[in-house]
């Protein structure tokens, strides 16, 4: 027997009303930028003054060594890198939706699509802004890194993220690995390098790009990259893992020194690893023999990397270089993903990708993007007011105290020293489950 309910006109009217109030408010919810933060984020989180524009290019590098091509040696190839650059825009427009994929559980493609706040193809903005290169990690791509590309375009940086192309997740073999081990540095060395040569020569959407202020980003595999092109030299073991690839560029290699980024002026390393399948990644002196300013930011339950042992040991090692580790207690290791898009939260295997079982995913880029920005002014744009941000802070969010704060749900940012210990530029009751802590150049 089917039975059949029939709503009263006034009623069914109702509804309807409210399922097409509702709908767009949750399509808005659904597809907002990740670059764009919530209202409870840090103050420094918030999108810069400039517009975004992004542009997709193309290197190419001649003649390269792959470690996953070939039978009795690595094929030598022509490497092809897709390029995503944010970039200052000189006008808004009106935003673009990212199609990107990563491995699905059975090796293939999960598509999905991301919410942007850049134009593609904007006319630039007028000016010289420091170039970043961000890296992704194994089997990722520019995309996952949106959230924060776009917010640094808009204060003012050219950002450049490259898709390496690794192979599937799924394939977790040494061999597969030695894929990302041999091109990750070697990557990253040559579009750091190809992009300052195009910003000195006024080229494209690198015109307006400062070769002599150069930043590395990267996360994960990327951190490993973007730490050994900031000088950290690569261990002789790495030769043997990468099928000789590597070999020219350990330690020991005749072409050891043509990894390291010339004009760099800081680092931000996410969620990096120090030994990957039980191989060192560095000689000594290791991450020692880096001179920039270092971000670390990681999360205590990573063990994917490890914690102590692990991101923690590199920040306590990075003895020569001014240093800062950012730690969100019981996070693990996806903390510099986007959330789980719509397409990617029909599985375990693809929301885990991009979801911390603890942090909200749009809190955790928010403190990150607000730190980073604070570290990247501070250290690049040399704005001295951007130190109260990141130096002197108490170093358990916990302990921080802000009695002079109004009463009640109150939204402004704590104004730091002497006022509070609260650290500054977070909301009362917002800065929690987090350590900040530095160490000077020795």
């Amino acid at each position: 027997m089917i039975v059949r309910f029939t709503l009263p006109v006034a009623m069914a009217s109702a509804v309807a009303l409210f399922a097409a109030a509702a709908a767009p408010a949750q399509n808005a919810l659904a597809q907002d930028a990740p670059a764009r933060p919530g209202v409870d984020a840090p103050e420094l989180a918030a999108l810069g003054p400039h517009p975004v524009g992004v542009a997709d290019i193309e290197f190419v590098q001649p003649s390269q060594a792959d470690p996953l091509q070939g039978q009795d040696r690595p094929a030598i190839i022509d490497r092809h890198l897709a390029l995503k650059i944010w970039y200052p825009a000189a006008t808004p427009g009106k935003g673009t939706t990212y199609r990107s994929a990563l491995p699905g559980e059975n090796g293939k493609d999960v598509s999905f699509s991301v919410a942007g706040i850049a134009s593609p193809s904007a006319r630039a903005a007028q000016g010289r802004f420091p170039l970043v290169i961000l890296a992704h990690g194994y089997s990722n791509t520019p995309v996952v890194l949106s959230w924060l590309g776009e917010n640094l375009a808009s204060k003012g940086y050219v950002v450049v993220a490259p898709d390496f192309r690794d192979p599937p997740i799924t394939i977790r073999t040494a061999a597969a690995a030695a894929g990302p081990l041999a091109r990750r540095p070697l990557d990253i060395a040559f579009v750091a390098a190809e992009a300052q040569r195009r910003a000195r020569a006024g080229l494209g959407p690198f015109a307006t790009a400062d070769a002599d202020r150069t930043v590395l980003i990267g996360y994960s595999m990327g951190g490993y990259g973007v730490l050994t092109a900031a000088g950290a030299p690569l261990d002789p073991g790495l030769a043997g893992a990468t099928r000789n690839v590597l070999a020219p560029y350990v330690a020991t290699g005749p072409k050891a020194g043509e990894l390291k980024v010339a004009g760099l002026k800081a680092v931000v390393a996410i969620s990096p690893p120090g030994t990957l399948r039980g191989t060192n990644l560095w000689a000594n002196p290791g991450v020692a023999a880096i001179r920039a300013p270092t971000l670390f930011i990681v999360g205590s339950q990573d063990h994917v990397v490890g914690y102590n042992p692990g991101v923690r040991t590199l920040f306590e090692q990075e003895a020569h270089a001014p240093r800062y580790l950012l730690t969100f207690r019981e996070a693990a290791h996806s903390i510099a993903l986007i959330g789980a898009p719509a397409e990617m939260r029909g599985s375990f295997w693809d929301i885990d990708w991009f979801e911390d079982a603890v942090w909200r995913k749009d809190r955790l880029m928010a403190i990150e993007t607000h730190f980073i920005t604070a570290f990247l002014d501070r250290y690049v744009k040399d704005d001295a007011a951007k130190a109260a941000y990141i130096d002197g802070l108490t170093p358990n969010s916990d302990d921080g105290i802000w009695t002079g704060a109004p009463p009640g749900r109150y939204a402004g940012y704590s104004p730091g020293p002497p006022a509070a210990t609260l650290w500054k530029g977070f909301q009362p009751n917002k800065a929690s489950g987090m350590s900040f802590e530095f160490k000077p150049a020795e």
